[in-house]
């Protein structure tokens, strides 16, 4: 097989999370119960979020397009992880593993911009309420939303493209449950300069392209949260803030912390993995949609159509 220079390597083997079939069966029920909620919560999100007009405002067109990203995300990682534990051999193939890769790259980007374009929206609603209708029209949510994706498919095309330049000899254990792009590198037999300056490059630009517009939207919002002289408006602010600024720092320092730290095949490293790509993707739909009162007013909407929709 041959993608880039020629290879001797046509699968990858998975370390996975553990050897002993006891803890390999209550790891798989765990994730399945994990993966079920988060589609379940995200999809729920999505729904509510296309049926009910209440809800057509920016905030929840990117609320839709977060959970959306959120129910991709995990079934890129979660199913071969659920597959994976019931298997012997937690095989994955070359073409396999490399489009993984992609697409966990790909989520990764795209949700990081998606939270600095979330942030800048509660920025706009909060310091500036009354131009924040002009400010946020569909053109600008679009675009917004739009660069996003397209930021997240540059930057996981090149860095995937680069990878698959590299020469693959053997051994293919990838020290990891999921194909990632720093456990797979390390198995490389050429120079891997090319792949290592790209990742760095990608995760200074676009991580901190997104986490600083992001602090200091949230940072603005705190003042200006701390300037009302409601306790009832400051409470609420802050909140909904603590909820948001607790999921994207656990967001950020994982990943940070994944790609920008040589990898080992660790078992901490590990359970960086599984915060980004399973855990989080389950506390978004909680934290940004589901605590909150127009959310619930909605969902209640649409349940009480559904019987009559059923007679």
């Amino acid at each position: 097989m041959g993608v880039g220079n020629e290879t001797s390597v046509t699968v990858f083997v998975l370390q996975g999370l553990s050897n002993k079939s006891q803890i390999q069966l209550l790891l798989f029920v765990a994730f399945l119960v994990i993966y079920l909620l988060t589609l379940t919560g995200n999809l729920l999100i999505m729904l509510i979020i296309c049926t009910d007009s209440h809800l057509q405002t920016p905030m929840y067109f990117f609320l839709g397009h977060l959970s959306f990203l959120d129910a991709f995300y995990s079934s890129v990682i979660v199913p071969k992880l659920l597959e994976n534990l019931l298997s012997k051999v937690k095989a994955i193939s070359f073409h396999g593993c490399f489009t993984q890769i992609f697409l966990v790259i790909f989520s990764g980007a795209t949700e990081a911009c998606l939270l600095s374009v979330m942030a800048y929206d509660r920025f706009r609603a909060v310091c500036h309420p009354l131009l924040y209708m002009v400010a946020m029209n569909r053109r600008v949510c679009t675009g917004l939303v739009g660069a996003s994706w397209a930021l997240g498919i540059s930057a996981s095309l090149m860095n995937t493209l680069l990878l698959a330049q590299q020469h693959f000899c053997g051994p293919n254990l990838v020290h990891s449950f999921a194909c990632e792009l720093p456990p797979v590198l390390l198995l490389a037999c050429s120079n891997p300069y090319s792949s290592i300056v790209s990742t760095l490059a990608t995760m200074v630009v676009l991580g901190f392209g997104t986490f600083v517009p992001l602090l200091g939207s949230y940072s603005r919002i705190i003042m200006t949260a701390l300037g009302i002289n409601s306790a009832t408006g400051r409470s609420k602010i802050f909140s909904t803030c603590s909820s948001h600024v607790l999921v994207v720092t656990i967001f950020y320092g994982s990943g940070f912390l994944r790609y920008m730290t040589p990898a080992s095949g660790s078992a901490l490293e590990q359970v960086v993995s599984l915060q980004y790509s399973v855990v989080t993707p389950l506390l978004n739909p909680f934290i940004y949609s589901l605590r909150n009162k127009e959310v619930k007013a909605a969902l209640r909407r649409v349940l009480a159509r559904e019987p009559r929709m059923i007679l």
